[in-house]
């Protein structure tokens, strides 16, 4: 057996890195807690290049004496607690003192800081070995600067994520350190963009700022003592939800947590009103003694621990159903009428570069925010559409011209696609995920099965007689002993359902521009996510474009679509961004797209040319095992001999 080590501390300092500092983010949520702990009610934070080239935190806060500036690096040095009796009653964010030391040993740190009456000192720390302490200039508080994060753990730092996704994940920690401490002000700036500030002017502004002023005019603001806690904050009225939970803030005695009692609790009281994939928005503070939790759960204090969870569910449970329900109690929980702040613009789209830049602040006021509000729930008419496409409908008095709307060149070919018939492409086979033999195998015989059962699915439609229509609707085709009944608006449904999802996946879409763009705000996380995929979007006949500070206009959209919801539509798009590895927009428009052939095609009851007719079911070329969008068949066939038994022909 291998005799027992005593690692050094450059070692040992480098393995708690790993668990206190895994990403840059974690590394500005430790350094901001620092601040914040220090009383600053000025932070401000700068990062380059996701925060893995630079992160720098100045404070105003009270600052580090000269002769704690080494005890700074050293593990478990802290000046938030000293004895374990303080464990159980934790109000500070920061309290292990295990931050300065992780960041340190993999990180090349500077700290300058100066106390109040004295002068202002700095110290370097690289790689968890301290320098000497020199006096420097500062005015006040603490600046943090820290370069080349994981510089010297390269398997740490190949594990990083792309520098934008880095600054996403950064901006949603400071975004929630802005909602946490709204009376602290904040300035953050990424590649020296100025992306997020507040004011210090309390939550109502915070809320604003980070979500919109919009936002608060579908929020109820709640302030509840119930029990042993304090609840309060915003939560989204009963008809206020958004596609995923990156609108959901839950903080603890001041600390931004994930904690499933409390989200379940929330979730629930929703329950009756939510539809499925609908999540609640809220930013909620939830105060307890400290007595009752125990923060001391994991190094990024990410959750915590409560000594009585059935407690905590029920109280939180009863607050929020009660607001929601409008039942008497709920007089008591409800704070006064909202107003909604003016809010501050930092952000200026119209430059050179077509890139955010500060600029001078502008005071919105309400009334104008209120005027110039995107419309939410409108389907966009080709009425107010610019451009051209043949805005004619269907009617009973104007014929139809099937094969004008849907020629047969466009879209009818021998070698159909999978989705369509079922058939399997040359070459699919080689397709296969893990390229073994015998999961290529089990596709061949897959696709031969259903080759088969499509197969006996044809009709020969060259040799089929034309028998007449039954109700306007049914046409009926006769071929030696078997006959057809086809719906007419299925079929067409099914083919144009076909031609708009081709178009759409060869992305073959025209674009045609809205009379009046649409605006929706998005967070941050939201945004990249989109500005990622602004290609695919564009592809599709979607123009869409950032418009000032967390928000989005869409200026033209697919011409076969025009009819859309599309706040129905971002919201799929947006509902689950952690589940997106490719966008696949086809997919998520296939409801769309379902909807508009169902508008476009020829109705049940309308009585079609003889050429109208013809045309259709040549275009259905033979395949009567078809189905429409949603499901309905489009053809059934009846032997002579099932007919024979229904007549006692036969038994």
């Amino acid at each position: 057996m291998k005799r027992i080590n005593i690692l050094p501390k450059s070692v040992y300092n480098r393995i708690a890195a790993g668990e206190v500092v895994d990403r840059p983010y974690s590394a500005v949520k430790e350094l901001v807690e620092n601040s914040i702990d220090a009383g600053a009610d000025e932070i401000e934070i700068y990062i380059e290049n996701g925060g893995k080239q630079l992160i720098k935190v100045v404070d105003n806060g009270s600052g580090i004496h000269k002769d704690d500036l080494k005890s700074a690096f050293l593990p478990h040095a802290t000046s938030k607690i000293s004895t374990a009796s303080d464990l159980d009653n934790i109000l500070t964010l920061g309290f292990r003192g295990e931050a300065l030391a992780s960041i340190s040993a993999v990180a090349r740190v500077r700290i300058i800081s100066v106390t109040e009456g004295n002068a202002a000192y700095k110290i370097t720390c690289e790689g968890g070995i301290i320098g000497e302490r020199e006096e420097a200039a500062l005015e006040k508080g603490t600046e943090i600067t820290v370069r080349n994060l994981f510089y010297n753990t390269p398997v740490r730092a190949r594990f990083l994520k792309p520098d934008k996704k880095e600054e996403t994940d950064i901006t949603s920690f400071v975004a929630r350190f802005i909602l946490s401490k709204p009376h602290i002000k904040f300035k953050y700036f990424a590649d020296g963009k100025l992306l997020l500030q507040s004011y210090g002017g309390g939550l109502e502004e915070a809320v604003a700022q980070i979500y919109g002023a919009k936002t608060l005019s579908q929020c109820l603001k709640i302030d509840a003592e119930a029990a042993k806690l304090h609840i309060y904050g915003f939560i989204g009225n009963q008809n206020f939800f958004k596609p995923n939970k990156s609108y959901q803030s839950l903080f603890l005695n001041g600390r931004y947590i994930v904690n499933n009692t409390i989200s379940t609790a929330i979730s629930n009281a929703y329950s009756s009103y939510a539809m499925k994939r609908q999540f609640p928005f809220y930013v909620l503070n939830v105060d307890v003694p400290g007595d009752i939790v125990d923060v001391n759960v994991h190094p990024n204090k990410a959750d915590v621990r409560f000594i009585d969870n059935r407690f905590i569910f029920g109280t939180v449970y009863k607050v929020i159903s009660s607001v929601l329900d409008g039942t008497a109690s709920a007089a008591e929980f409800v704070a006064e009428s909202l107003r909604i702040p003016e809010i501050k613009s930092t952000y200026d789209k119209n430059n050179s570069q077509g890139s955010i830049q500060p600029v001078q602040q502008i005071n919105i006021s309400a009334e104008l925010i209120e005027k110039y509000k995107p419309q939410q729930n409108i389907a966009f008419p080709e009425a107010v559409l610019q451009g051209g496409g043949n805005t004619e409908k269907i009617s009973e008095n104007k014929p139809f011209d099937i094969e004008k709307e849907l020629p047969l060149h466009e879209f009818f070919q021998a070698d159909r696609d999978a989705g369509n018939s079922g058939l399997m492409r040359l070459g699919e086979v080689e397709k296969v995920a893990d390229n073994s033999l015998e999961a290529a195998a089990e596709r061949v015989k897959e696709f031969e099965k259903r080759y088969f059962e499509r197969k006996q699915q044809r009709m020969d439609y060259e040799t089929c007689t034309y028998c007449g229509t039954l109700f306007n609707t049914y046409l009926i085709y006769e071929n030696h002993d078997s006959a057809y009944i086809i719906d007419q608006h299925a079929a067409h449904e099914r083919l144009l359902y076909d031609k708009l999802k081709k178009k759409i996946r060869e992305r073959k879409v025209a674009a045609q521009p809205l009379l009046y763009p649409y605006v929706f705000e998005v967070n941050n996380e939201e945004l990249r996510f989109i500005e990622k995929n602004l290609t695919a979007f564009s592809e599709i006949g979607f123009s869409v474009a950032p418009f000032g500070n967390n928000a989005l206009r869409v200026d033209e959209v697919p011409a076969d679509l025009s009819g859309m919801n599309l706040k129905e539509f971002f919201g799929e798009v947006l509902k689950d961004l952690n589940s997106f590895k490719e966008i696949k927009l086809e997919d998520i428009l296939k409801d769309k797209l379902a909807t508009t052939a169902c508008k476009h095609a020829v109705k049940g009851g309308m009585k079609l040319s003889e050429q109208e007719v013809d045309a259709l079911f040549k275009m259905l070329d033979g395949d009567s095992g078809l189905k429409c969008p949603h499901g309905r068949p489009v053809c059934l066939t009846l032997t002579r001999t099932e007919v024979e038994k229904m007549f006692k022909r036969i038994v």
